[in-house]
Formats: C-alpha cells, structure tokens, sequence
C-alpha cells in the first residue's frame, strides 16, 4: 500500500472534511506487548502470555491501550505523507476512547479524515485527524481518536 502524497501543508487547507485513507494492518505481536509492559512497567496480568491472562475477561492476553495508541504514527505514515515541511509536530490527542481490546497476536489499521486545518504563524499548518482504529475481526474500533499536528512548511526564498 502506498502512501497519499500531499505535496505541502498549505494543501491540507483543501482537504477538511476527507478521508485521508486507511493503513495496512499493523501486527501486535506478543513480544511488543511484553516490550512495552517492560519499558512502562505495566506488568498487569491482562498483558501477559499465561493461564490467568487465558482465564480472564479476553480469553488470552490483550495490548495495553496505550501501546496501540503508540502505534498510530507508523499506521498513519503509510496512510499519508507531506512533502515540504521542515518539521511536524505532535500537539497531542482530544477524545480518545478505548472501547474494544487488542488481543496479543491480532492486527490493527487505523483510518483518518482531516477533520481541520488551519494557517498558523512561523509557516505553520495546524491539523486536527480524526481517527479509527480498527481491530481485524471485530465490529467495533479498538479506539476512536483526535490527533493534533502541526505541519512546518518549508520557507521560500522570499520568506527567509
């Protein structure tokens, strides 16, 4: 799957209210899990390969929210990418919901629409994605989330 190219930020200003596209499936293998749970020291049962993860509420352990939240920029980079820019910025998320779990093994894509975008000073176009993020074989996103970004374009000679 190929990335959308847009070719500067000033061209997000024209792209409110699309869907900007959907990622490929993103494998959240056991491993990841057990990585994430070792940098967070998050080491609750729920995460961990075992019987009492196979005997909980999932049936077998499950992602931490937070590490398929990490995982949004690489689903997004293959979504979309924008040339021109000397810097991107994450400003942070609003309304972010979990509201199904990952299993440990399973695949997550995520698909965004640009649901704003706004000039800013110092070159800057500021975006607001919406996004879903959806779990392989389930009906309902493993979460629902707004990204803030700023995109810094690349001075001409003229602005400089």
């Amino acid at each position: 799957m190929t990335a959308r190219l847009i070719s500067s930020p000033a061209v997000l200003l024209d792209l409110v209210g699309e869907t900007l596209g959907t990622s490929g499936w993103f494998p959240v293998a056991q491993s990841t899990v057990d990585g994430f749970a070792q940098v967070t020291h998050d080491h609750q049962w729920i995460h961990q390969s075992g019987p009492a993860a196979d005997a909980g509420p999932f049936g077998g352990p499950v992602a931490h929210g937070f590490l398929t939240l990490s995982l949004l920029i690489p689903m997004l980079d293959g979504i979309f990418r924008v040339d021109g820019v000397s810097a991107v910025v994450n400003k942070g998320v609003d309304r972010l919901r979990f509201t199904t779990p990952v299993p440990a093994g399973g695949r997550i894509r995520a698909t965004a629409a640009l649901a704003s975008a706004r000039s800013r000073p110092r070159n800057f176009t500021e975006t607001v994605l919406s996004v879903r993020v959806d779990v392989e074989g389930k009906p309902k996103p493993a979460y629902t989330v707004d990204v803030l970004m700023l995109y810094q374009g690349v001075a001409t000679a003229a602005e400089r």
